[in-house]
């Protein structure tokens, strides 16, 4: 094949894969790590909406997923388990007009929703930032659940983000505050959420406002206890 007529079926190629592609969305791709998600589990979300836009296929079976993304159906059906328990997918019923029959149908809102709410929160926080006197340091949201992130050793779960971001959004508690509980819990070998939540509720009880006072604090605690 001469290089003009392999520069036309590449181009031909192009073309055509651009025809059956699908269209994703750029929020759902940059907010799926602070929502839970991981790769593998994105992976099979945009082969169900795959099947449905191009195949015509609303209820791909687990062996169906399988398949296309080389890997068991068991581990097919653990992950669709979570995602629909944690509400990223949802099984919907549907009837047809002429025909009456009933049949099932995979539906993405849950995630679309939960992405769009993140996108809510990102812009309140900007927002919030913006109103700061510019000494203020504003605290950082997503840096936030990476430092969390990196100290627990895995992906948070939304309802550990949503959590994180009460702190910050109702509860009013400092960037620095929500740090320090952290070494706080990492130094007590205890590293989840509720433990956070309540060393803070101790703290705001006690009029603990920033890190100085936390220390001593937590100083005063570990000598009562000894």
């Amino acid at each position: 094949m001469s290089n003009e007529m392999w520069k036309a079926y590449s181009r031909g190629m192009a073309a055509a894969m651009k025809e059956g592609s699908i269209q994703v969305h750029a929020l759902l791709l940059q907010s799926y790590r602070l929502l839970g998600l991981t790769d593998t589990e994105v992976m099979l979300l945009l082969q169900i909406m795959l099947y449905a836009e191009r195949e015509y296929i609303d209820f791909p079976t687990p062996e169906q997923l399988a398949e296309r993304m080389g890997t068991s159906p068991l581990a097919v059906t653990q992950m669709l388990s979570r995602l629909l328990k944690e509400g990223f997918l949802s099984i919907e019923d549907e009837q047809d007009a002429e025909t009456g029959i009933q049949s099932e149908r995979y539906s993405l809102d849950g995630w679309l929703l939960k992405a769009a709410e993140w996108s809510a929160a990102s812009r309140r926080e900007s927002k919030k930032a913006e109103r700061k006197p510019a000494a203020v340091k504003p605290a950082d949201p997503q840096n936030l659940f990476a430092v969390f992130e990196q100290e627990f050793g895995r992906l948070l779960s939304p309802m550990e983000c949503e959590t994180i971001s009460g702190w910050l959004d109702e509860d009013r508690y400092s960037d620095e505050i929500i740090r320090f509980a952290l070494k706080e819990a990492v130094f007590a070998g205890k590293l989840n959420i509720r433990y956070i939540d309540r060393i803070l509720l101790e703290w705001s009880r006690n009029r603990v406002t920033n890190a100085e006072e936390a220390r001593a604090h937590a100083q005063k605690f570990r000598t009562g206890r000894s």
